[in-house]
């Protein structure tokens, strides 16, 4: 009887999270992992479309692919090496030859996806790797390189480095039709026992005037943050620049304003003023990586996101997600249930807090702790539209046109036409598809009535006797999500 109510108790808990019409619903593909290491190029793709179907079924709308994890590419690059994650062997081509970056993009926008490009900046060389081939930065250039750790770091206080990794992202950005481009929490290196960062001789010739090399290390990803940003929406003015920080800013104990935590620190130890970039505007998204439970004795989960909607709101605000750790620990009120769903109704009780991302895509493929089914039924049940960003564009699109039903030998479909743009923030990406019953009020914030977001001028209908009618309303989405009126459509099925 007891396992019974506290069932129930959830089943409560879980449906009384209301879904939002807008929310970024990520999940991250990492290559760092060594999980294509070696793959064909069909076992690639088989394996990577596996994940997009069963991520899209979970009703995920935005993919984190990593393509550069130690100046290296997962594409086609005139700068840098292929990568070994990709191959096996850093420089060497894929067999048969393909673009990994290239068709995610054209695969994630065929579900109506966003594809956000993700990319280590500064790591030249992780631990595992023993080669780098000649036309690697590391090698043509020792000089701009320190080692830590058993790591090569790109040295963030040489300004050519600055200029080198934005002619990387400038040319990922102009080549690929990307919609996000997306860095993770590496800075300056995760601090090693007994290990200092070689950089003293850089502080006496950079200092810019700085007295303390900390505040100068900050400075340096500063300016590079900032410029990055500039770099991106030069080229595009609408592809999203985001980063994923590490979960702690700073604790309470080093400053008033720090969370009631006591771990590693952002602007402390990797010289990461996330503040100052989310203040500034100078990003477009933010997703601090808050891998920990609730009730974690150093890092609690709930201290955390209630600090980070306190204070990061100045830019849309979204949760890493470790599926791992949340499926593992107990709900502390409930210990019967893990966490799953104690941690969604902190989201839904967060004002800022506008999506998620999941660490990492192949645990929520794979269902680890039943996360995957209970996402598609339940809170990522129906689709969402990304969050709005006024920022970058807050002009609505013109609606879609010539809205009807046609009979083909492929079944009853429902066909539009894009509507005319004069410009980037005119122009339509993707389209959102309502079906209401019949005397029921046309209201497209009522997300029970999204069928789709796709990149099709068409929807399968689904014919029963021709006897009921039913009211379609198709509408036009721009390329940051900007929604617009109605088209509608009454049709027999």
């Amino acid at each position: 009887m007891k396992k019974i109510f506290l069932l129930i108790l959830l089943l409560v808990s879980i449906l009384q999270v209301s879904a939002r019409k807008r929310e970024f619903r990520g999940a991250w593909i990492q290559c760092v992992n060594g999980q294509f290491q070696g793959m064909s190029t069909e076992a690639m793709q088989s394996n990577l479309l596996h994940q997009l179907d069963e991520l899209q079924k979970d009703g995920v709308n935005a993919i984190i692919f990593q393509v550069r994890a130690e100046c290296d590419a997962l594409y086609a690059s005139k700068y840098e090496p292929w990568s070994r994650f990709l191959t096996g062997v850093q420089g060497q081509a894929p067999s048969p030859y393909w673009d990994p970056l290239q068709w995610m993009v054209e695969q994630c926008h065929k579900r109506g996806m966003e594809l956000h490009a993700w990319i280590n900046p500064y790591r030249a060389k992780t631990k595992g790797t023993t080669n780098l081939v000649s036309n690697h930065i590391a090698i043509k250039h020792p000089e701009r390189v320190f080692s830590y750790d058993n790591l090569f770091i790109l040295n963030p206080g040489i300004p050519e480095n600055r200029q080198y990794i934005y002619r990387v992202v400038e040319d990922i950005v102009n080549r690929y039709d990307i919609d996000g481009l997306h860095i993770d929490d590496y800075f300056y290196p995760y601090p090693a026992p007994g290990q200092q960062i070689p950089d003293s001789r850089q502080f006496e010739q950079y200092n810019h005037g700085f007295s303390n090399i900390a505040d100068w290390r900050r400075d340096n990803v500063n300016i590079f943050i900032k410029e990055l940003g500039e770099t991106i929406h030069k080229a595009k003015p609408w592809v999203k620049f985001g980063v994923s920080p590490f979960g702690i800013y700073r604790n309470q104990k080093n400053s008033p304003n720090g969370s009631a935590t006591a771990g590693l620190q952002n602007y402390d130890d990797l010289y990461a003023d996330v503040l100052m970039w989310v203040n500034n505007g100078w990003v477009d998204y933010n997703v601090p990586q808050l891998y920990w439970q609730i009730g974690h004795t150093t890092a609690d989960y709930e201290t955390l996101i209630k600090w980070w909607n306190k204070h990061a709101s100045n830019r849309p605000l979204y949760i890493g997600e470790d599926i791992e750790r949340t499926c593992k620990f107990a709900d502390l009120n409930n210990p019967q249930s893990n966490q799953m769903a104690a941690k969604y109704r902190l989201h839904q009780q967060m004002e800022h807090v506008d999506g998620t991302v999941l660490w990492y895509s192949r645990l929520a493929v794979d269902n680890y702790g039943n996360y995957g089914t209970v996402l598609r039924k339940n809170y990522w049940k129906n689709p969402a539209l990304p969050p709005l960003m006024p920022f970058l564009d807050n002009k609505a699109p013109q609606k879609v046109k010539s809205l009807k039903p046609v009979w083909t030998s492929d079944g009853y479909i429902l066909f539009w036409k894009a509507p005319k743009a004069k410009k980037w923030g005119d122009a339509t990406e993707r389209y959102v598809v309502y079906k209401f019953n019949p005397g029921e009020k046309v209201d497209v914030e009522n997300t029970e009535k999204i069928l789709a977001i796709t990149s099709e001028t068409m929807y399968r209908l689904p014919y029963e006797n021709g006897k009921t009618k039913y009211t379609y309303v198709v509408t036009s989405l721009d390329r940051v999500g900007n929604e617009s009126k109605i088209t509608k459509k009454k049709i027999k099925l």
